[in-house]
């Protein structure tokens, strides 16, 4: 997808990137970019076509053009992933943290594992009351060899993982690696499954919130960075 796709006020065009990638523009107050991330998190490796999934080749190069188109003066990020690859999910992260526009991100639905550091990676960031998010170690499916250096690249896997959400939420380190090992919760896993209020309270999330306030809160980022440009 080029710029040009950005700026086309075609109803079908418009239908065509709402279908095919779960993309739209919302013209109102401001000119906001809305991008969903949802399903399974698909990386290197292509999920079966019966599955749900967002393409990180997709959303990669959406990213950069967004970032680098005038008319677009936010983005909306909204999320309801059962999580997925790790690497794909943790580098469009990094690209959603590292932008200038003003960015919101929603939780809707669900914010699992490689979901958390998505869910923190907008300027600001809301989950609804409903929403809940799971909260667990690095995993790998396939062969894996039983060998330490095997564990060492898990262990470092995980830190970069904590890093990113330690260093764009309210969290602390300590308390995310508890939430993260809790042996009390799950049945046959490790880990946690917060709910929204829960999620703001333990200072993963800022705020609890609907639709309507996640918008007026992107629309006051992007008059701050107006008034600040």
């Amino acid at each position: 997808m080029n710029n040009d796709n950005f700026g086309n006020n075609d109803s079908e065009s418009k239908n065509d990137s709402i279908k095919e990638y779960g993309i739209t523009e919302i013209q109102g107050v401001h000119k906001i970019f809305c991008l969903t991330i949802i399903g399974e998190i698909e990386g290197h490796n292509i999920l079966p076509e019966q599955s749900k999934t967002t393409k990180y080749e997709h959303i990669i190069p959406q990213l950069v053009a967004i970032e680098q188109n005038q008319d677009i003066e936010g983005l909306l990020i909204i999320l309801n992933t059962v999580g997925g690859d790790v690497e794909a999910g943790l580098a469009i992260a990094e690209l959603i943290s590292g932008m200038k526009k003003p960015t919101v991100t929603f939780v809707l639905g669900g914010g699992h594992s490689i979901g958390v550091p998505l869910a923190v990676s907008g300027k600001k960031s809301f989950i609804a009351p409903s929403a809940t998010m799971t909260i667990h170690p690095v995993r790998m499916t396939g062969l894996v060899i039983g060998v330490p250096q095997t564990m060492n690249h898990f262990a470092r896997m995980q830190e970069r993982i904590t890093d990113f959400v330690v260093k764009n939420s309210k969290i602390t380190k300590e308390r995310f690696t508890e939430l993260m090992m809790n042996t009390g919760e799950l049945v046959t896993d490790v880990g946690s499954v917060i709910g929204g209020e829960r999620a703001v309270s333990e200072g993963l999330v800022d705020n609890l919130g609907t639709l309507n306030e996640v918008i007026e809160s992107l629309n006051c980022l992007i008059e701050k960075n107006n008034d600040s440009a």
